[in-house]
């Protein structure tokens, strides 16, 4: 059986410019205390990988989306 108190069933998420600073973990994850919370870069290029989990967050809009 496996224990899905430690899966984070999302490993491939999509965020707005609303998320931004994005930081993992977010609040909506399973685990959302599984690991300190890291603010990501994502900006530049869009895409940004948590060094915690291993989860892989992209900006919907590509990057420069979350600027102004």
């Amino acid at each position: 059986m496996q224990n899905q108190a430690n899966d984070n069933n999302q490993r491939q998420i999509e965020v707005t410019a609303d998320d931004l600073p994005l930081h993992c973990p977010m609040p909506t994850m399973l685990l959302w205390n599984s690991h300190p919370r890291v603010f990501l870069p994502i900006g530049d290029t869009g895409e940004a990988l948590c060094p915690y989990c291993g989860t892989r967050y992209t900006l919907k809009g590509g990057a420069g989306a979350g600027h102004h």
